[in-house]
């Protein structure tokens, strides 16, 4: 298991429990109470960390490598029925952004979402998680297939950023993101965002338009990251800690602010901790908003998705 330096303190009780474990196994000595203090010590001390993170500990959290990304999710949730669709069309497949019909307890979506990778090689294959415009437009075209056939969809966004290469600017990176928050804001079928991870900039708003935008416990959602805002603001990134702070970027903030819908408990120590846990949970999450909404028609749901993102950001005075 991978540990961020936060963790630190459960890493130091987990290497104990295991050199018990290895002792009683060559002594044959009956370690089992030793074995039991230690995990509930383990469960103590893993819960009052994770009582008080500060926001730029949730950034870290929300980029664990042992997280679970965007398919292992839909595979999940649709027991795996799901049935990958590739290409915008246009130019190609970008593996960044993957989607697909699935089936959620007898009930057909569309998911949506950025891919990160689980290894080395397959991160660089899907270019971690940071699609080019045809992702988008690959996107917005399994949206609309959605809509045509009276699908809700699901997305799951995960992702450092929209890339920003020049060959992405080249082909429309801005207007592709553009398009899809036009097109998402009108779609006649219910739509529910889910930040699974990091939530950077535009590249996770051109799939975050929603009737219902929740965000897992720890998980980051900003206009920037905290890295790139300590570096414009202070020429370093020795300040990310404090940018964190300053952006307002966690759950909590968010809907605080107005700007999610709903904040979707994980387990104590984190998504990675349990995978099955969170799966589930976040399946009965889907299935409890697509409840709520499938009850109003669409001209409501659009009307009130509309209104709801108008209102972001408006301040009056008396």
């Amino acid at each position: 298991m991978n540990y961020l330096d936060f963790e630190k303190p459960i890493e130091e009780l987990f290497e104990q429990l295991e050199k018990i474990k290895q002792v009683a196994e060559k002594s044959g000595v009956d370690v089992s109470k030793t074995t039991v203090d230690i995990e509930e010590k383990i469960a103590a001390t893993r819960t009052e960390i994770y009582s008080k993170l500060t926001p730029w500990q949730r950034v870290q959290v929300s980029r664990h490598p042992d997280r679970p990304y965007t398919l292992a999710y839909i595979n999940s949730v649709t027991d795996n029925t799901f049935m990958e669709l590739h290409g915008d069309r246009t130019v190609k497949d970008d593996k960044a952004m993957v989607g697909g019909f699935g089936s959620i307890d007898g009930k057909t979506v569309m998911f949506v979402g950025q891919q990160k990778g689980i290894n080395t090689k397959m991160r660089q294959i899907r270019n971690f998680g940071m699609p080019n415009p045809e992702g988008y437009r690959k996107a917005l075209r399994l949206m609309k297939m959605a809509e045509k056939f009276n699908k809700p969809i699901v997305t799951f966004i995960d992702t450092p950023g929209a890339f920003p290469g020049i060959e992405a600017e080249e082909r429309g990176q801005g207007e592709a993101i553009a398009r899809n928050l036009l097109e998402m804001s009108q779609l006649k079928v219910p739509v529910i965002c889910i930040v699974i991870g990091e939530g950077a900039s535009g590249g996770a708003l051109g799939i975050g338009i929603g009737d219902r935008v929740l965000m897992l416990e720890n998980t980051w959602y900003s206009v920037i990251s905290p890295e790139s805002c300590s570096s414009i603001l202070w020429r370093n990134w020795n300040n990310k800690e404090r940018a964190a702070e300053a952006l307002k970027l966690t759950p909590d903030d968010m809907l605080g602010n107005k700007l999610i819908d709903g904040i979707i408990k994980e387990p104590v120590g984190g998504a990675h901790i349990n995978h099955e846990e969170i799966f589930k949970t976040v399946k009965a999450e889907i299935l409890k908003h697509l409840t709520v909404l499938e009850k109003l028609s669409p001209k409501k749901r659009v009307d009130h998705r509309i209104e709801k993102f108008c209102a972001m950001g408006v301040v009056s005075e008396e």
